[in-house]
């Protein structure tokens, strides 16, 4: 446990910028698994999941949740999945 008060307040904001965090990093996943499930019915509405798919990853990297690179390669496996 923190003892000082600036390792208090430390812990405080890092418990809600993890609730944040973890927001986009579900939202990507939602989005990935829609565009995944979308694929075994009907590739037509993957392709229309993308863009939402897309906004999630691209949000997510901006606000530092995942890295750049990792957000590039997530959209283009999702793209050639769904061509």
């Amino acid at each position: 446990m923190p003892i000082s008060d600036s390792a208090k307040k430390s812990l405080r904001v890092s418990k809600r910028k993890k609730i944040v965090n973890d927001r986009y990093r579900k939202s990507v996943k939602d989005a990935t698994k829609a565009i995944e499930k979308a694929l075994k019915d009907d590739k037509k509405k993957a392709k229309e999941l993308l863009p939402k798919a897309y906004k999630a990853i691209d949000k997510a990297a901006k606000r530092g949740v995942i890295k750049k690179n990792t957000a590039s390669r997530r959209k283009a496996k999702l793209s050639r999945a769904t061509k």
